[in-house]
């Protein structure tokens, strides 16, 4: 497949989806770069903003199969990677898959489990596989996480491990509706006549494989890498963070950027592309000052202070 042909096929994924999604453009544009980058979603908003709508309605448009878990206190790790149960008439233990094994999972208000519970994901978000006594077991391919968590409601939750955060390639934030937006909503919904929606397949697991391959095509200019890896080092020195963005931060914005790019019809990375996915792939790896937790700055405020200071290199279009 040919980066031509994953424009063609991302804006009629797009397209399908976004006759359900209102006014949501750029972050399902997000969220469709890091399937395709190959990496996992933290998507990140208050109730009711169609987080979950959104990841069904991909799931549906790119032929994938999708499993939904509701992160819950008592939820077992068990209850994600699946357990060995007796069958009397076999006479033996046979493992009963659990539901991480989908192409697209829906983790579900994520933090509400306990670490433990969390952690049943973090061998299948980088390893693509899962180990249960002993035995590993892959996962179908593609794989894609995407989790959701409310900002700001935090009681009988346990925030997620700064490790497990870091396997996200990007966050993303969807953000209310205008006025405008919201007629449409209702206009569609009047028009609907149900509240099921119903959104056509237009790809397929082996056309989602061939889109990442294609990634690989994307050329980068060398001058992009010091770009780049400049970006993620000023977050290391940056005096309002403890904690600035690890190499992984900068192979995300390499991952995502070219993905972007790609979506946008082109072979070749370009500072736009990186500048357009700096802060969903940054802002969730970086941890301020704890003198700065009660003011109102923001790890996004911080990325697009860095973005605007950092000089930009010159590359042939």
């Amino acid at each position: 497949m040919t980066v031509r042909e994953v424009k063609e096929r991302t804006d009629a994924i797009l397209s399908e989806v976004e006759k359900v999604i209102v006014g949501k453009h750029e972050p399902l544009t997000l969220i469709l770069a890091a399937i395709l980058a190959g990496g996992h979603v933290l998507i990140e908003d208050f109730p009711g903003l169609a987080k979950t709508l959104a990841a069904r309605c991909l799931a549906q448009a790119l032929g994938l199969s999708f499993r939904r878990i509701q992160f819950t206190p008592d939820l077992l790790p068990a209850d994600i990677v699946g357990t060995h149960i007796f069958r009397r008439e076999e006479g033996k233990f046979v493992f009963q898959p659990g539901p991480i094994f989908t192409q697209i999972l829906l983790a579900d208000e994520i933090n509400r489990a306990t670490p433990k519970t969390q952690s049943a994901l973090l061998e299948a978000m980088q390893e693509n596989q899962v180990t249960v006594e002993g035995t590993t077991y892959p996962l179908p391919q593609p794989f894609v996480v995407l989790a959701t968590q409310n900002p700001i409601e935090y009681e009988g939750t346990f925030p997620l491990p700064e490790a497990q955060v870091d396997r996200f390639l990007a966050r993303v934030r969807f953000g209310y509706p205008s006025v405008e937006e919201e007629v449409e909503i209702l206009r569609r919904r009047v028009a609907r006549k149900s509240e099921e929606v119903l959104v056509q397949t237009v790809s397929s697991p082996e056309e989602v494989l061939a889109m990442r391959k294609a990634l690989e095509e994307v050329f980068v200019d060398p001058d992009l890498f010091r770009y780049m890896a400049e970006l993620v080092a000023r977050t290391r020195r940056h005096e309002a963070l403890s904690l600035g963005a690890s190499p992984r931060g900068t192979l995300a914005l390499l991952r995502l950027g070219r993905a972007w790019a790609a979506i946008h019809g082109r072979d070749y990375l370009v500072p736009d592309d990186i500048k357009a996915v700096a802060i969903p792939a940054l802002s969730h790896r970086l941890i301020l000052s704890p003198e700065l937790w009660t003011r109102e700055i923001r790890a996004e405020d911080i990325v697009a202070e860095i973005l605007a200071s950092t000089p930009v290199p010159k590359v042939p279009a």
